[in-house]
């Protein structure tokens, strides 16, 4: 089959709930991936953050492979020899005391309202089913019927009411707003580093230090979403280390899973993750040894390959040359590590999509988010000199 007959199957037999690209892509290594028809691309999406160690690890692929003939699944009835060490090994990556392993990051954010809402009602004085947890506009958190119900994107929630209570909105990158939205009921604030989706928005040095001592302040917890900006993504393992704060929870996926599977987890301190007792909680494939497997050789090649550092010294590069680009059309570049963003100065009824279509001719594949901004986040291993191939590409289309 070619291209064409497979995004047609597709379309015939899948939910049109996606918009993709016109590309069919049948294998991938590193930062490169080929269409059904073998022509090359340079990857600069990594599956939004999720195929951050690149494509098929040779590492992450053996060990996966060594677990595929001993153990794959046990459900959380039983131990298994997988799950202890691996939360261990997250745990002590970043810097907390307990896990609780799921499957998708829209779980673990699952995971850490219901955490930080039991937690809050067995220990303030909150009346129960009264507690309320401030959330961030443009905030991408998920899409559970929970989740997108504090979602100012109106396309994520139209006609899926009615929606759960209990979430204050405010302004993202606004301190003055979150100390007005604090009353007797706060539980805390859910909040993303960086926020990803909404077009690559970084908040002004001291955002994050800000919010721990307010959250300090008032007694109230600092829930962080580092879903896409954790695991070396901007530079630093986790975007709340460059201003040297810690959050009292953390939710964690997307590269957790190496680009093989599916793994997350909400991260605490023992206290806080006490509240969670047997039948309160749990996944069936969380914590599978599959997981395990895959999760704790992407940790391993994270840390050893110093994957951090290549996302700091590489993002910086990519700016640099992102800068040099001569073009009256774009309004603003954005980033921290490789997580960077072009937005574009458009009409009010163009979007960038056209944009990624030419880079996509081109063979780099990039993609829009909030319509206005071209994303690239390539995976982590990324070189000097497949950052020089991107925008030898990326400078024709925007100049």
């Amino acid at each position: 089959m070619n291209s064409k007959e497979y995004m047609e199957l597709e379309t015939q037999w899948g939910a049109h709930n996606y918009h993709p690209l016109p590309v069919v892509i049948s294998k991938a290594k590193g930062v490169w991936v080929w269409d059904a028809e073998g022509k090359k691309y340079m990857d600069m999406l990594s599956s939004y953050s999720a195929v951050s160690q690149g494509h098929l690890h040779p590492y992450i692929v053996s060990k996966v492979t060594e677990q595929l003939n001993t153990l794959t699944l046990t459900s959380r009835a039983f131990y298994n020899d997988r799950l202890g060490p691996f939360l261990k090994h997250l745990c002590q990556v970043a810097g907390m005391e307990m896990g609780l392993p799921m499957n998708t990051g829209a779980e673990a954010v699952e995971t850490a309202i219901k955490l930080a809402r039991k937690w809050s009602y067995e220990n303030r004085d909150i009346p129960y089913g009264k507690g309320e947890i401030i959330a961030c506009e443009n905030n991408f958190h998920g899409r559970t019927t929970t989740i997108i119900g504090f979602s100012s994107d109106e396309t994520t929630k139209e006609g899926f009411g009615p929606f759960t209570p209990g979430f204050v909105t405010i302004p993202f990158n606004d301190i003055e707003s979150f100390e007005n939205a604090i009353n007797d009921n706060t539980i805390g604030i859910l909040v993303e580093p960086i926020q990803a989706e909404a077009g690559i928005l970084i908040p002004d040095k001291g955002y994050l230090k800000n919010l721990r001592e307010i959250c300090n302040e008032n007694g109230i917890l600092l829930i962080l979403d580092e879903i896409q900006t954790g695991l070396a993504r901007t530079g630093k393992m986790f975007a709340f280390q460059h201003e040297g704060i810690k959050p009292d929870i953390i939710c964690v996926g997307k590269a957790l899973g190496g680009g093989v599977i599916p793994v997350s987890a909400a991260l605490s301190s023992k206290e806080i993750m006490g509240a969670f007792t047997p039948g309160t909680h749990g996944s069936t494939f969380g914590g599978n040894p599959l997981a395990c497997a895959a999760a704790d050789a992407a940790l391993d090649v994270l840390v050893n390959e110093k994957l951090d550092e290549n996302a700091a010294k590489m993002g910086k590069y990519f700016l640099e040359q992102l800068n040099t680009i001569e073009s009256s059309e774009i309004k603003e570049i954005r980033g921290k590590g490789l997580l960077i963003g072009v937005e574009i100065k458009l009409k009010p009824d163009e979007t960038v999509r056209p944009l990624c279509e030419e880079l996509l001719n081109l063979g780099v594949l990039a993609k829009d988010t909030h319509e206005k901004t071209i994303r690239f986040a390539p995976p982590l291993v990324i070189t000097r000199d497949e950052i020089d191939w991107a925008i030898e590409r990326v400078r024709k289309v925007l100049e």
